[in-house]
């Protein structure tokens, strides 16, 4: 893992609100990370988020798993495996978020494995932040090609500086309407948008209030990431439940600190 920065890099993330970062991990790494998701999933069968008492689905407004169609998706692989686990919580990856995203200290949010199927429908727009148990203008995501990621098989896509427009008052969901987060912000019509293709082992950085999607897998080919949102330190619960287990839930009140490190544990401290 390779996680030097610097201050154009810096500079470009807080501008843009997304970089892509070549040569993240190396080919034995990916061998690595690979075979932990694999066992994970494995182990979770259809059990989309580990360590929740039971299962979640995510389901489009229409009421059917619309996901499905997409991407095979599991979260929080890192509360069942210990390669994982020790890959999110590398300190130096955690002072790279940290740089990246100006602030002291880091936690997990969740991670996933989004491997999006041979002939897999477009992921929409859609923000992330929105849709979590905390608000915060510092939330980062890493999104790690495992195969390369191209226009023809599903790359990534964002619309440069929407972080600085986007807010919290809306969900949209990822669905079957490509274009429904545009009823929310009109103003996202008139960005260009970025194909971030990657080769396997580059990495992409983005915001949680980055409007992104994903296109269609055109090929025969599975197309697989595994990503990680991360949240400041001193974030606090919006009433969301989210990832979250109905057990913490239970015993959260609006504006508590999400500082439980077993759940949420630090990954950085500048």
């Amino acid at each position: 893992m390779i996680t030097e920065i610097n201050d154009k890099q810096i500079a470009d993330y807080q501008e843009n609100g997304f970089l892509v970062y070549n040569g993240f991990i190396n080919k034995n790494e990916i061998i690595d990370l690979k075979k932990a998701i694999n066992n994970s999933i494995n182990e979770m069968g259809e059990n989309k988020i580990a360590g929740r008492e039971k299962s979640q689905k995510f389901e489009d407004k229409e009421g059917e798993n619309y996901n499905e169609t997409v991407y095979l998706q599991r979260i929080n692989l890192w509360k069942i495996n210990k390669y994982i686990k020790n890959f999110f919580t590398d300190k130096s990856l955690g002072e790279m978020l940290c740089k990246l995203a100006k602030v002291k200290k880091m936690r997990i949010w969740h991670d996933q494995t989004l491997q999006k199927n041979p002939w897999g429908n477009p992921t929409s727009w859609h923000l992330d932040n929105p849709k979590w148990s905390f608000y915060s203008k510092q939330s980062i995501s890493i999104w790690i090609a495992l195969d390369d990621a191209t226009v023809k098989n599903g790359c990534l896509y964002f619309l440069p500086k929407s972080h600085k427009l986007a807010k919290y008052d809306n969900d949209v969901r990822i669905g079957r309407k490509i274009d429904e987060l545009f009823e929310v912000y009109p103003e996202f019509r008139n960005i260009n948008p970025v194909a971030a293709e990657m080769k396997s082992g580059d990495a992409s950085f983005h915001n949680g209030l980055m409007a992104h999607a994903a296109g269609a897998n055109m090929t025969n080919d599975n197309r697989a990431a595994m990503t990680c949102a991360f949240m400041p330190d001193g974030s606090t619960y919006n009433g969301q439940q989210n990832i979250l287990s109905e057990s913490y839930v239970s015993k959260l009140k609006i504006g508590d600190f999400l500082n439980n490190s077993l759940i949420n544990p630090i990954v950085g401290d500048l």
